[in-house]
């Protein structure tokens, strides 16, 4: 270890942290029904396995920017990673349902606190000409995790028991924080700091009202329902009242005035865009690969793992890009390969052969690797560095909110969609490829108009020439 330098320990300390929670997420996905056999509940009540985590999560991120600088950000990243530990050996003891339910809310809590200062902490490390590889480094984890979740979560229900799910995670966490506590500086803290709690509480409860509508929202039915409408209201004027109210503070809690920044502006857009894109594949290609083909979850697997080592390779090349180019050179051009050949799965038949689904989709993964993490990592090169946890954080918040938009919105379009087009009497399996193809078209149409925006992005040698010239 005494050989590598001490900036790229830092990336793999955290690297241990975020893999660990992402991939923990996503291994519960397809052990749902598991848990609805096990425990006698319906749908609705396993779901919250997945809904609370990402509403204690969201609410959780405003928070670390203040933490990050009170307590220090080494601490609040170990801290969180500690936390995630005790939430899965809870899980592991639960003895019923409510029990695994409150274990994951913890996890979640862990996560929030603990992706925001991730990012924060590797940008302390490095200089601002040598982030974009290290963050597309440290962004593997965050592709390849999502899709080795549902192969490596359906092997551990098939050959051992449930509780092994959140055993699974002791390995990573502890190594992560024996890592952490070697490797990781401590980072300047502020025990003057004041605390915003009237911020914290609008914020926090904006966010999780929003994440709780859309995390429920699986149907159109549930989305227009009373709750869930009296929930984004509720959400949206609370976030409204927030920015207002932080205006206006002396010390808030998220300081709002980065925004006023084009480059991270811009490139909050793109990664939510993005995330639109990620999530969209990630819903509608196992139901085109299984309803419309026939095909199984080995086959679904098989899609999504070379894409998402696509992605990640894609990712260290855009950071590359990044350092040497600027953001111009790189996001653009991810959005432009994104946004094609997510429109170009809108044009399957049934005669497509699987392999051409997963070049096409591998495509848009090297095209979502170049412009998701890039955009990010450009965005808070732009930034003041006692920011950075902040944007990091409300990139983060954002980011989840949209993610959880998109799944919500392609799943609801493709219900209606293809109940209206099956009452016209297609066929059920043309009415789900009709359904599937246009909610693609639509999701790339959506990335595509985004390229132009994306062209705003500057580097920060382009910003001082710019103050320059001026």
């Amino acid at each position: 270890m005494g050989k590598i330098d001490s900036k790229w320990l830092v990336v793999m300390s955290v690297l241990f942290g975020t893999f660990t929670v992402i991939l923990n997420n996503s291994m519960l996905n397809p052990t749902l029904p598991t848990f609805m056999e096990l425990f006698k509940v319906d749908a609705v009540a396993v779901s919250w396995l997945l809904t609370i985590f990402m509403v204690s999560m969201g609410m959780t991120m405003p928070l670390t920017g203040y933490l990050g600088d009170r307590f220090g950000k080494k601490r609040v990243y170990i801290t969180g990673l500690c936390i995630f530990t005790f939430g899965s050996i809870m899980g592991a003891l639960s003895p019923n349902l409510g029990m695994i339910i409150a274990s994951r809310a913890i996890q979640g809590t862990a996560g929030g606190l603990m992706m925001p200062i991730a990012m924060a902490l590797i940008f302390k490390a490095f200089p601002r000409d040598q982030r974009g590889l290290a963050v597309g480094i440290y962004g593997v984890a965050a592709m390849v995790a999502p899709a080795l979740g549902p192969t490596v979560g359906g092997v551990v229900i098939e050959y051992f028991t449930w509780p092994f799910l959140f055993l699974f995670n002791l390995p990573f966490a502890v190594t992560g924080i024996l890592f952490c506590l070697r490797y990781l500086k401590p980072t300047a803290k502020n025990p003057n700091l004041k605390f915003d709690l009237v911020g914290f509480l609008l914020i926090t409860t904006g966010v999780g009202a929003i994440l709780y509508a859309l995390g429920r929202g699986s149907t159109l039915e549930l989305l227009l329902s009373p709750i869930s409408l009296v929930c984004i209201a509720a959400g949206i004027v609370l976030i409204v009242t927030f920015v207002k109210y932080e205006m206006k503070q002396e010390h808030p809690l998220l300081d709002l005035s980065i925004f006023r920044i084009p480059t991270y502006s811009v490139s909050i857009a793109v990664t939510a865009t993005a995330s639109i894109g990620l999530f969209s594949g990630i819903f509608l290609l196992p139901l085109l690969i299984q309803e419309v083909y026939g095909l199984g979850e080995i086959q679904t697997g098989l899609l999504f793992l070379p894409a998402a080592l696509v992605s990640g390779v894609f990712m260290t090349l855009g950071g590359k890009v990044l350092d040497l180019k600027g953001p111009r050179y790189v996001v653009p051009v991810g959005l432009l390969l994104l946004g094609v050949f997510t429109l170009a799965l809108g044009f399957n038949t049934m005669s497509t052969t699987f392999w051409m689904i997963l070049i096409l989709h591998c495509l848009r993964s090297a095209g979502l690797g170049m412009c998701n993490m890039p955009a990010t990592t450009a965005g808070m090169n732009m930034i003041p560095e006692a920011r950075v946890a902040q944007g990091s954080a409300m990139n983060n918040v954002i980011r989840q909110i949209f993610s959880s938009f998109g799944i919500v919105f392609f799943s609801i379009y493709y219900e209606v969609r293809r109940a209206q087009l099956f009452s016209n009497a297609i066929e059920t399996q043309e009415a789900t490829l009709q359904a599937l193809n246009e909610a693609f078209m639509i999701a790339g149409i959506f990335i595509l108009v985004m390229i132009p925006v994306s062209f705003i992005m500057k580097a920060p040698k382009q910003d001082q020439e710019t103050e320059v010239e001026t």
